[in-house]
């Protein structure tokens, strides 16, 4: 799997515009549009490279440049963890194992799929998200409530803390996922009201 180390989080379901300028990742994304194949974005910071990543499918080229530089619309699918790196080429690339959920069911996946979220706890996320988005003077979007991957879709669609978004990456409950999102906004609602509030008088 190529690897594109970013300053961002990308989370599945979630859309990511990129400029690809640097030489090793025009290469990169030219090869994975001939094939058709993903890359993985993992989030780089100052202490490296993050072990949990998201893969990233190629969705369209918006525009081209004569000096081979483009402009690509991707958006996240799948997580996955590097097994080991490999710098062989220009730009990393890495074994992986794809992760998946671990209450995505007990006995036999459970015939029905994983267990849901309790619906109170998803109905109150969906209406944070939402005050959150109208204080921030966005339209809420109409989120699908039963989407398995609701969690990520409403911490993807805010500017939350990096930190935040790695530790949701790698936790393996989409209920326990869930809980966290709604403790997190929760706990930022307040300032934010404060804000909008001395902003109206």
């Amino acid at each position: 799997m190529p690897l594109f180390p970013l300053e961002l989080v990308l989370l599945p379901g979630m859309p990511l515009p990129l400029h690809i300028f640097e030489p090793r990742y025009k290469e990169m994304i030219a090869e994975c549009i001939e094939q058709k194949k993903q890359f993985g974005v993992v989030r780089a910071s100052p202490k490296g490279v993050a072990d949990i990543g998201c893969t990233a499918e190629i969705g369209s080229v918006s525009r081209k440049y004569d000096d081979g530089r483009m402009d690509i619309l991707t958006r996240g699918v799948e997580r996955f963890e590097i097994l080991q790196v490999n710098d062989d080429r220009s730009f990393l690339q890495a074994e992986i194992a794809v992760l998946e959920d671990e209450d995505l069911g007990q006995e036999d996946r459970d015939k029905d799929g994983p267990n849901p979220p309790a619906a109170q706890i998803v109905i109150h996320a969906v209406r944070l998200h939402a005050e959150i988005a109208r204080l921030a003077g966005a339209e809420p979007s109409g989120l699908d409530e039963h989407a398995s991957n609701l969690s990520f879709l409403l911490a993807g669609s805010l500017p939350l803390d990096l930190d935040f978004k790695q530790k949701l990456l790698a936790t393996l409950s989409e209920a326990k996922r869930l809980e966290a999102v709604t403790g997190y906004l929760e706990a930022i609602l307040p300032g934010l009201r404060r804000a909008a509030k001395a902003q109206w008088n």
